[in-house]
């Protein structure tokens, strides 16, 4: 199976990097610098699995038509990376990896639906410069079909994937999307901050706010009635009962598991998109329950202005320091 990934960031390519080691015919496709880079001096993988510098064929755009299609972009660039990419996308099977639970939505009006397949990426990378990426931690890649019952390509996918990742195949893939957008609720903090995962949430009153956002968010989503899933290794359960605990209980946890998920800095999804002088996909996370509450006439007070701050922060490259936050968020009515 001849595979494209679109999208060289942090995800892109450590998937390409080790599905290309696993004997997989992958071609890496994204933006100039990074392909430069690539084609040049190879792609440098440091982290979890160790340091390796991979060969691995990188372009600006498709050159021909590939068997599966993965999108590894931000929410927020599919539909600029389909356009810039259309003349080979016909008829293709594709595959989603973004976080949310918007990214197949946006592609079903370019696709049979009957083609596509959404997939949960809970392993972590960092994008450091162009042609190196840390790859933070593992997890599993969870696949399956977004608007219909799962079929035999995708556990031919799954077989394929298991060569370089742990893999599971989901039978409620947007159940699990929905779980998966509390999991990234942490990121749009540390877009604030401009600072990683460990140095923000090692300030307890991040913590705190990161928990008051879950608190009103997960409020939401069971007002509107839509069901969670579990993920492998993280049941529903352990959201509900984080959500449900005290405030200075829950920052504790948070503070816990937040500060070591990676012994390298891990900047949020959110943050490196900032860095990167591009738009972030905090519409599509914690935007995502605001535009919910709209919907059910409810307000969403605290994740509407966190929103609104890191706006202001690809708007204007200015982080605020933990005492800033501090401030605001204390102005804010808190359910």
């Amino acid at each position: 199976m001849k595979i494209a990934v679109i999208g060289a960031g942090a995800i892109g390519s450590v998937v390409a990097a080790y599905l290309s080691k696993a004997k997989q015919d992958v071609v890496l496709v994204g933006r100039a610098d990074h392909v430069n880079a690539v084609t040049k001096n190879g792609l440098l993988i440091k982290g979890i699995r160790g340091e390796e510098r991979f060969d691995i064929k990188a372009l600006t755009t498709l050159d021909q038509y590939y068997d599966l299609v993965i999108f590894a972009t931000k929410t927020q660039d599919l539909e600029e990376a389909y356009q810039h990419n259309s003349a080979f996308l016909e008829d293709r099977l594709i595959l989603t990896t973004q976080n949310g639970v918007q990214a197949d939505n946006i592609l079903s009006g370019h696709y049979d639906r009957e083609r596509m397949i959404s997939s949960i990426v809970m392993f972590g990378a960092t994008y450091m410069c162009p042609g190196e990426v840390i790859f933070n931690f593992e997890g599993p890649w969870i696949i399956g079909k977004p608007f219909m019952p799962n079929d035999p390509t995708v556990h031919r996918i799954a077989e394929i994937f298991a060569q370089a990742f742990s893999v599971n195949v989901s039978h409620d893939i947007m159940g699990m999307k929905w779980l998966k957008l509390f999991i990234n609720f942490n990121n749009c903090i540390p877009a604030l901050t401009g600072k990683s995962m460990q140095e923000t949430f090692a300030d307890l009153d991040m913590c705190r706010f990161s928990l008051l956002l879950l608190k009103e968010g997960l409020g939401i989503v069971q007002t509107a009635k839509i069901e969670l899933t579990s993920l492998p290794d993280f049941p529903t359960e352990r959201t509900l009962g984080l959500a449900a605990m005290p405030l200075e209980q829950g920052a504790a946890v948070i503070q816990k598991v937040l500060t070591g998920l990676s012994r390298e800095p891990l900047y949020g999804s959110i943050l490196q998109s900032i860095l990167r002088g591009k738009t972030s996909e905090i519409d599509f996370i914690n935007g995502e329950v605001v535009q919910l509450a709209s919907h059910l006439r409810i307000q969403a007070p605290l994740n509407e202005k966190i929103v609104e701050m890191v706006h202001q922060v690809e708007r204007t490259g200015k982080f605020l320091t933990f005492d800033d936050i501090k401030q605001i968020f204390l102005k804010q009515p808190i359910g």
